[in-house]
């Protein structure tokens, strides 16, 4: 729960420096950051990072919220299955991003992003999250897409 982060502007913004430190230290270049989720809290952490770095925020989201043409994936839950969906346009071909949420659990939503940006042609340079809880194995899922967590908790 990143809610004690997000109450704490000093805690907030020391979280955002040491993602961004991260990022600037791993990529020198990076063309936008997207933002994974089912329930918004991807889009708490994404756009002051993709601000600070000086490039562009993109949406994930559930089937239905976005406007206009969308390329989506089918994905398997623990009790069913979802759907995630972006913009055909929000991203070009051979655009360089990193995918963002506060939380790594099973892994089937950031393997559904993953996926998204494949079809559209994007090259994800990492998949970054706040907490990963280990013991859900869900950064197995990722396969060959590298991954970074700030906290991990077994």
């Amino acid at each position: 729960d990143i809610s004690p982060l997000l109450k704490d502007p000093a805690a907030f913004k020391t979280l955002i420096d040491l993602l961004e430190g991260h990022l600037r230290a791993s990529f020198p270049k990076i063309d936008l950051i997207a933002g994974e989720c089912l329930d918004s809290r991807g889009f708490l952490i994404g756009p002051p990072l993709a601000q600070r770095l000086g490039v562009g925020f993109v949406l994930i989201r559930k089937k239905g919220k976005l406007p206009g043409p969308t390329e989506s994936v089918c994905y398997a839950l623990e009790y069913g299955k979802a759907e995630l969906e972006m913009q055909r346009d929000a991203v070009e071909p051979g655009q360089k991003v990193v995918i963002v949420d506060d939380l790594l659990a099973t892994g089937g939503t950031m393997s559904a992003a993953c996926e998204l940006m494949r079809r559209l042609k994007a090259e994800v340079l990492e998949c970054l999250v706040v907490i990963e809880l280990k013991p859900l194995k869900g950064s197995e899922k990722l396969q060959s897409t590298p991954f970074y967590s700030l906290l991990q908790y077994e």
